[in-house]
This record gives C-alpha cells, structure tokens and sequence, in this order.
C-alpha cells in the first residue's frame, strides 16, 4: 500500500507542475496580445471624451428658508430670522470666540451659561447633538 501512495503523491506533483507551467504560458501569452489592445482603448476614450459643461449650482430650497430662533438661541444668534445654515454659522463663531470646544475630543461642545439654555441643560454635547438640539429652537 505505501508504493500506489507514492505512485499517486508523485503524480499529482507532476501533474500540478504541469498545470502551474501551463498557466505560466497561458499569462506570457495573454500579456503580449492584450498590450496593443489596451493602449488603442485608451486612444480612443481619450478622444472620445468631452468636457461637461458647468452649470451653477442652485442651493436646496429647504436649507435657505429664513427660520425664526427661540428666545434663548436669539442671544446667541439674534433676534432676525435667518437661514438654518446661518444660524450654524453664527454658533461656530460663538463657541469659537469663547474657546467652548473641548480640549482633548475636538468633536465636544462645552457649553457656557447661553448655550447650556439652547442644549436643554447639558454642560457638553457632541457637533452632530448640537444641529439637533439647535434645530428644536427654530421655527
């Protein structure tokens, strides 16, 4: 029995051997004649390719409607109504003026006396509570 093992054992490595310089072949071939193929591909999408023409973006109607801000974001914001990506302007521009954001999580909010109003009485939020809370004080 340990003779027809080996038999089989070294034919398979034969045949493995086989198989490997086949596909060694079969790649060296395939290399060659699809090298011209590929540069003429090329050529033409080169060529067939036209420039897009610009057009202006328009902004989402939904983002530019003056809202109205609640007594205590009217402190912060003002009393006018504004559009709610004003609105995230001029907080940014509080907290940055006061130094609120966290030192360590740049992600957090700490929130002063004003801002503790506007966040429901948390003392620190992250940026993605922060729309969500500030959105709740526009109308």
């Amino acid at each position: 029995m340990a003779k027809k093992t080996t038999k089989k054992a070294t034919t398979k490595k034969a045949t493995a051997k086989k198989a490997t310089a086949k596909k060694a072949t079969m790649k060296k071939a395939t290399a060659k004649t699809a090298a011209p193929k590929t540069t003429a591909k090329k050529a033409t999408m080169k060529t067939a390719a036209a420039p897009k023409k610009k057009t202006a973006r328009k902004p989402n109607a939904a983002f530019m409607k003056p809202l109205s801000p609640s007594k205590e974001l009217s402190e912060i914001v003002g009393a006018t109504a504004l559009p709610r990506t004003e609105v995230m302007k001029k907080v940014w521009q509080y907290i940055k003026k006061h130094d609120l954001q966290d030192a360590k999580n740049r992600r957090a909010i700490n929130a002063d006396d004003k801002l503790k109003a506007v966040f429901g009485g948390k003392k620190q939020v992250t940026m993605f509570e922060m729309t969500k809370l500030i959105s709740n004080h526009l109308k």
